[in-house]
């Protein structure tokens, strides 16, 4: 007969399974979930499919990286407080050791041939794999002309060099007011309208890792929608505002968080070494994952309330379909940075074949696109 369990084994449990797939789990969010699905639903059974959806619906309503919400949602059912703290530790470690190692490699080598060729064409495969990622969000999160012009004009307004937090925040806003005017009676929807704040370049500053630690900690609090819009937040305060980053290390530092396994969002820990070596990247870490934690300590007693609300549900549409605009700016920003010959255009297009026609593992494009840049290098096609 089978002992039962204790509180410590399952804390050992936990810890177990997102160390394994915080080390393992290549592909990006979606692929993520699928794998903490068939690990706790079909093969361990803490969870029924209804319960996950009902953990997987919370994780969209709240700021953060979805399959670090997910993995602490579900150690906190599995093991409590310990589990919470234990399963995002444990998925989010593994990753930000992988990409501290990259990081040194590229500080110490990257101006060398090889590691020139290997971004050359890994480049613009991570664009083409974010326009993929832009297109199959659009499908979803644009429900209506409503959402579709709440998507479009966070595009422009972003490529006129408004504020992302303010987009995000009245995006959200305007789709939950005019979603729920009968709520509302008469109450004017453009109360909330009017929001933006436009920040044009500023001087480049020195760096500062009390200023680097609260960029990715306010990121961390108030970023929706999938990792990929981490870049527009990225952008706009490491590129333009501060001048801490080049577009071509900011490419570079997605792209690294593309070929290593677990949250893409160990895109800071990149980030942090390069601007305050090991301090940095642990601080940025620390910021940009913390809110994670708070959030979802605080809504997982509330789950069912939040997915049953119009309000809520309304507010999540708008952001959403904002976070998309913002995405789609910041790709093309971007990609005038990793498309600069032909064979950097015919990478990105065989990549977006191979994703949409034939669903290739977007982990196997990466490093065929290093590959590619690699031979490039070393037999000098130009």
């Amino acid at each position: 007969m089978r002992e039962p369990e204790t509180g410590s084994a399952r804390l050992l449990e936990v810890i177990g399974l997102f160390l394994k797939l915080g080390a393992t789990a290549f592909g990006g969010p979606a692929a993520h979930i699928a794998l903490m699905r068939d690990e706790v639903v079909r093969r361990r059974r803490w969870v029924d499919d209804q319960h996950f959806l009902d953990l997987l619906g919370a994780t969209n309503l709240i700021p953060g990286p979805n399959s670090t919400e997910m993995a602490i949602h579900l150690g906190y059912v599995r093991a409590g407080w310990p589990g919470l703290i234990a399963a995002g530790v444990s998925f989010i470690a593994p990753a930000m050791v992988i990409v501290l190692a990259l990081a040194w490699a590229y500080a110490t080598y990257g101006t060398t041939p090889e590691a020139d060729g290997l971004l050359y064409g890994i480049k613009p495969v991570v664009i083409a794999i974010v326009a993929q990622a832009l297109w199959e969000l659009g499908r979803k999160a644009v429900k209506g002309p409503l959402t579709a012009i709440v998507g479009a004009a966070a595009l422009s307004l972003y490529l006129l060099g408004q504020n992302e937090i303010a987009l995000l925040a009245v995006g959200g806003l305007v789709v939950m007011v005019i979603a729920n005017r009968q709520r509302l009676g008469r109450a004017p929807v453009s109360a909330v309208a009017p929001l933006g704040l436009a920040l044009g370049p500023l001087a480049a500053e020195p760096v500062n890792l009390a200023q680097l630690f609260w960029i990715f900690l306010k990121i961390g609090s108030v970023l929706y929608g999938s990792g990929y819009v981490l870049l527009a937040f990225l952008r706009a305060d490491f590129v333009v505002r501060l001048g801490w980053l080049t577009d071509a290390q900011l490419i570079d530092a997605v792209s690294i968080g593309q070929v290593t396994p677990g949250p893409v969002f160990t895109t800071a820990t990149f980030i942090g070494y390069l601007l305050g070596g090991v301090p940095g990247a642990l601080l940025a870490t620390l910021g940009i994952f913390l809110p994670s934690f708070v959030f979802v300590a605080i809504s997982n007693p509330f789950i069912s309330r939040l997915r049953n609300s119009p309000w809520t549900s309304a507010l999540l549409d708008g952001v959403n379909v904002a976070s998309l605009g913002l995405m789609a700016g910041v790709t093309f920003e971007l990609g005038r940075a990793a498309l600069v010959d032909p064979l950097t255009v015919a990478i990105a297009l065989v990549t977006g074949i191979a994703l949409v026609r034939f669903r290739v593992n977007a982990t196997w494009l990466v490093l065929a696109g290093g590959v590619v840049g690699i031979v490039r290098m070393t037999v000098g096609w130009s």
